[in-house]
């Protein structure tokens, strides 16, 4: 089946963004979430992003219009079943994206591929409640999603093969490139990546060195292109710590133990960047 129209459930930060891509490339977008409130917020928000685009003449005015016509608010999730392919992109909560995808699973004709842009639930437990779990698989988009350029493709323990070889044509459509990963946690990035931050907060915590050399240091002797510790505070720091939290409850491995000062800071919501306070401060 060819696909031209794309149902993305969830309108957040992640959501907006993959919804805004895959506009680009010539395909139809309805973008959803709990409330016409929160969709139509993303709507504004992907028209300023790309109206900026305009001003600094990155973008004419034109493909910006015809960007926009092509991204529909979906009143409702029912229609999902107009979709050629979904995608789920709500919180990462494993008892919401069950509800949604057991409602999906009975609205979407059974050819169609239901894919989740999560980056550490299990692919196969929220397969179980749909009646095709072959066609469920992960699709795990990177923030900003305009720059970065790969995809994770993360296979069930059913996920069909056919499921997984037309995601990747999908991702590939849109220009990035895919990686397979079996249904792990973290899959690949995160379980390398966030361990990595969370040992540098470590080495904060313990006085190893101060926050600016232990970025330079990781920039200058790794090349990396930002430290640990801005990139935390990039991701966001709450996200950090539900992705060890869940690494160490799915391991069991004492390694994985987040650490005590990015727990501290979560409690005093010094997030990062979008609270304007992390391990730098972004306020004006």
């Amino acid at each position: 089946m060819e696909i031209k129209k794309v149902f993305v459930m969830g309108a957040g930060t992640m959501g907006s963004a993959i919804a805004e891509i895959i506009s680009k490339f010539n395909l139809e977008v309805l973008l959803g979430d709990l409330t016409d409130d929160i969709a139509q917020k993303a709507m504004r928000n992907i028209e300023h992003h790309l109206q900026r685009k305009v001003e600094k003449g990155k973008m004419k005015s034109e493909e910006k219009d015809t960007l926009l016509s092509r991204i529909k608010i979906a009143h409702n999730i029912t229609e999902a079943s107009q979709a050629d392919f979904v995608i789920e992109a709500i919180i990462e909560d494993i008892k919401s994206k069950k509800k949604v995808f057991a409602t999906l699973d009975k609205l979407c004709p059974p050819e169609i591929i239901l894919a989740t842009n999560t980056s550490t639930l299990s692919i196969t437990d929220i397969a179980t409640v749909t009646r095709n779990p072959e066609r469920v698989v992960g699709i795990h988009f990177f923030n900003p999603v305009s720059r970065m350029e790969l995809v994770e493709i993360a296979r069930g323990k059913k996920t069909s093969q056919e499921t997984v070889v037309t995601t990747k044509k999908f991702a590939e459509r849109l220009g990035k490139t895919p990686v397979d990963v079996n249904d792990t946690p973290g899959f690949i990035v995160n379980r390398l990546l966030i361990p990595m931050i969370n040992e540098a907060i470590f080495a904060l915590s313990e006085g190893v060195a101060n926050k600016e050399s232990i970025d330079l240091a990781m920039k200058l002797g790794a090349a990396h292109p930002m430290g640990p510790l801005v990139l935390a505070d990039l991701i966001g720091l709450d996200v950090c710590l539900y992705i060890m939290e869940t690494l160490e409850k799915n391991f069991g491995d004492p390694k994985y133990r987040p650490c005590p000062l990015l727990q501290k800071m979560v409690e005093e919501r010094k997030l990062g960047r979008k609270t304007g306070e992390g391990f730098y401060s972004y306020r004006k």
